[in-house]
């Protein structure tokens, strides 16, 4: 019997893991599923830089658009919903392609994650608003007071899980660490990573030419239209959150272009940290895309 194989295409963002796994299916005869964030929400058309329409019609994705931001959406339920679909497609093919710059969600591919407690609106009001008063300093230091081992993992400005870290410990007096399972999930098909990497001012100069594309494309009106939802997890997102400011009148056009370059410059950062961390990626060289599938065809061929 053919073993099924879950191949695993991750990297920092912007740095063309959509073009190659599409190319890579293409070649495999094999459909797409995003372990992307924020590419689920179909409200998100630019800022997330999903796949275009031709993209899609060239190959069958998955998670792409399938649910609203006026949807809560964690990585619990996408594990859930996730699995389902892989075995749903390993009915019909060999093999599955997972693409993605989302650690907890490709995490959520490959390993078991524990239930972890419901969230309750009055404790979360109740951090929320201290939050507000106290800063982001003072949610590092009790994420660092309660769960050091989350502390080490997360992204220090990401205070939408931190909140929900602290929400976790005063609802359950357990850590939020405590709840993930770091085995693997027991399946019958075999899990291959592999990451794109390259020199960062390479992949510097790629993200500060696709926001300038980004904004080509629209996406200051699109985020004129999202603006009423602006409080939304789902729009807690670089791109968005500083075209905001500029609506607003905070800063100026020029300034919010500029920070979103920087603070999406500095979240590619945050990602290759989380995936240095993993000893089972395979590491490619940015180089074209022909060049980069032939290396991943010879290693499963030599498997």
């Amino acid at each position: 019997m053919r073993i099924k194989k879950l191949i695993i295409i991750c990297g920092p963002t912007g740095i063309g893991k959509t073009k190659l796994s599409i190319k890579l299916a293409k070649y495999l005869n094999c459909e797409i599923i995003s372990a992307d964030s924020r590419q689920f929400y179909k409200e998100l058309l630019i800022g997330t830089c999903p796949p275009n329409k031709n993209q899609l019609l060239e190959v069958k994705h998955h998670f792409i658009h399938n649910i609203s931001i006026l949807n809560n959406y964690s990585a619990g339920l996408y594990q859930k919903d996730v699995l389902k679909i892989i075995n749903k497609i390993f009915k019909k093919y060999n093999v599955i392609i997972a693409v993605g710059g989302s650690g907890m969600y490709i995490d959520a591919i490959c390993n078991k994650l524990d239930d972890v407690p419901a969230s309750c609106k009055k404790t979360r009001s109740k951090i929320i608003s201290i939050f507000k008063k106290k800063g982001i300093q003072w949610l590092r230091n009790q994420v660092k007071k309660y769960d050091k081992n989350f502390y080490d993992k997360v992204d220090k400005n990401n205070h939408q899980r931190m909140i929900r870290a602290l929400e976790v410990y005063e609802i359950s007096g357990k850590p939020i660490s405590s709840f993930y399972n770091e085995k693997n999930l027991e399946n019958d098909y075999q899990i291959l990573k592999f990451g794109l990497r390259t020199e960062r001012h390479i992949l510097y100069n790629q993200i500060n030419k696709r926001v300038d594309l980004m904004i080509d494309q629209g996406l200051i009106d699109e985020a004129k239209k999202l603006y009423d939802y602006r409080n939304l997890n789902a729009l807690d997102t670089v791109g968005y959150k500083e075209l905001f400011n500029y609506i607003e009148g905070v800063i100026s056009k020029e300034e919010a272009i500029n920070l979103i370059k920087r603070n999406t410059r500095r979240y590619a950062k945050r990602q290759m940290t989380w995936f240095k961390k993993l000893d089972d990626i395979n590491w490619i060289e940015k180089a074209d895309d022909a060049k980069m599938l032939e290396i991943i065809l010879q290693s499963l061929r030599s498997l």
